[in-house]
């Protein structure tokens, strides 16, 4: 994979990046000696394609350039598969993971409100300040502040923080896949 070279070029707003590569097993990871079918994928292949498409919009080539001597059209077709079947996967997985934490950003938010109205209800329904009232006030206001400031803070920053990820793997699941030769 040191031999990784990457080349990006936009024609007509397609983004096109081209990678190449020593052989096939560039794109797999060297500790997973199962076929390219079910294989792991590489970590610096990823990290690689992840920066090339940083700046991306959707609509993306993606060119491997492997030695003419090497090309295998059905490896080629079944690697296509093993990255679309990837992307797909973890485009539906991070999906769920930004739905999870926005979804857990507005229980947070409820139960603060939930948390404050009762410490409003507390002190305006019991006008003598007792051990008890004063008590759940302090530990109520506190709480529910905390919690609809953290359900903001998840809602805001956290899913967008996770909607990298998301934003990644959606442009590659549509992405064109393509393999050509070069000399070497």
């Amino acid at each position: 994979m040191e031999k990784l070279k990457r080349e990006r070029v936009s024609v007509n707003g397609l983004g096109k990046i081209s990678l190449m590569l020593d052989d096939y097993n560039d794109i797999f990871s060297d500790f997973d000696p199962r076929p390219n079918l079910v294989r792991m994928l590489s970590v610096d292949f990823l990290d690689e394609i992840k920066r090339a498409t940083r700046d991306k919009k959707e609509g993306l080539e993606l060119n491997f350039l492997i030695p003419q001597h090497l090309r295998e059209i059905k490896e080629e077709n079944g690697i296509k598969k093993r990255l679309k079947n990837h992307f797909k996967k973890h485009y539906e997985a991070s999906k769920k993971e930004v739905k999870s934490v926005v979804k857990e950003g507005i229980l947070f938010v409820a139960f603060g409100v939930i948390l404050m109205f009762l410490a409003t209800y507390i002190l305006f329904k019991f006008e003598e300040s007792t051990f008890l009232t004063t008590f759940l006030v302090i530990l109520l206001e506190p709480g529910g502040w905390f919690l609809f400031w953290e359900g903001l803070n998840l809602i805001v920053f956290e899913s967008k923080k996770k909607s990298h990820e998301l934003v990644f793997y959606k442009k590659m699941t549509k992405a064109v896949i393509n393999f050509n030769s070069y000399k070497d």
